[in-house]
């Protein structure tokens, strides 16, 4: 059962809900974090919210995608109230790529990333009712980063780079008392500059603060353990890097509680209505093969598990060599 959010020509929003290939809006509903905060209140799930709202009219959600009129599924009025964050190393495997990046010269001492990749693996997944090993954590901005389905990843002009990262993404609302819920998952682009993080491993923080996306469909339920679906790089029509990418706790060195649990710890984290997606981390790049995007090329990311597939082209912002100003009151 999948969730997402869609525009009307007149600019009217709605809702819609999915089971099997049939798509229907929800009648009345004309946002997720309405319905979800609705359901808190009624003590009921978010499925069982949508259809109690009864059956509205069939849509065709391929022709809304293919027409951009395809929301995030979960977003906030006021975009400040909606957190990007993710975890790394969070994937058997993820820790080649990451490692060579941030390699020492000293080829006999763990890197720092090997190091949090063996926490990980020693004990990020713990027992139930206990906490386990933190793993690492990045923010990437608030909802003015977030980027609707279809519509352009716009890199920095002083990015070095800009490369996809497949993900699997956790959508949340925070209910009246603070209590965290998780409402689905989505597919998602944790859009990211990897020359800059490869320079130097502390600029890791710079390097995520970039533009994401996630959607175009809200997977309702539980996560399955096991998660395969299909990265591309596509220029000029044809893909020019295609790579099958992994998720799911099967292929995890982390539990998702334990992720949600080191991200939700902080009370900042749990304001009564705030929004929050976070990706839960990759294996898989095409920078790690070479490929080097450019604008105009757009990325693909594929799941049958997930509904529609999220695609978004890159652009790239005019390179300014002038430092920002800050004026003085």
């Amino acid at each position: 059962m999948f969730l997402s959010q869609l525009v009307f020509s007149d600019g009217s929003r709605a809702v819609a809900l999915r089971t099997g290939a049939e798509a229907r809006l929800v009648p009345g509903a004309t946002a997720t974090r309405d319905l979800a905060l609705d359901a808190i209140a009624a003590g009921r799930s978010l499925a069982d919210e949508a259809q109690a709202r009864g059956e509205g009219a069939a849509v065709d959600l391929a022709l809304a995608s293919a027409e951009g009129r395809m929301l995030l599924p979960l977003d906030h009025p006021d975009p400040a109230h909606l957190h990007l964050t993710g975890t790394g190393l969070t994937h058997l495997g993820s820790a080649a790529t990451r490692n060579a990046m941030h390699a020492k010269l000293d080829g006999d001492e763990l890197t720092d990333s090997m190091k949090m990749f063996r926490m990980g693996l020693e004990g990020g997944k713990p027992g139930a009712g206990q906490v386990g090993a933190q793993p690492e954590w990045f923010y990437k901005g608030n909802g003015h980063a977030a980027v609707a389905p279809g519509a352009a990843l716009d890199s920095p002009g002083f990015a070095l780079d800009a490369g996809e990262e497949p993900e699997i993404a956790g959508l949340y609302v925070i209910g009246p008392d603070g209590t965290p819920f998780r409402l689905g998952f989505a597919l998602g682009n944790e859009f990211s500059d990897h020359v800059t993080e490869r320079g130097n491993y502390l600029w890791l923080a710079h390097s995520k603060l970039r533009p994401a996306s996630y959607g175009p469909e809200l997977r309702l339920g539980d996560l399955p353990r096991h998660v395969e679906g299909t990265s591309r790089v596509i220029r000029d029509g044809a893909a020019i890097w295609e790579k099958p990418f992994l998720s799911g706790e099967a292929n995890m060195s982390h539990s998702l509680a334990n992720l949600e649990h080191h991200h939700f710890k902080y009370g900042l984290f749990r304001r009564p209505g705030d929004v929050h997606v976070h990706f839960f981390g990759t294996a898989t790049l095409s920078f790690a093969d070479g490929i080097a995007t450019r604008p105009g090329d757009e990325f693909e990311i594929a799941c049958d598990a997930f509904g529609l597939p999220l695609r978004n082209p890159l652009t790239q912002q005019p390179q300014d060599a002038a430092p920002v100003a800050v004026a003085i009151l």
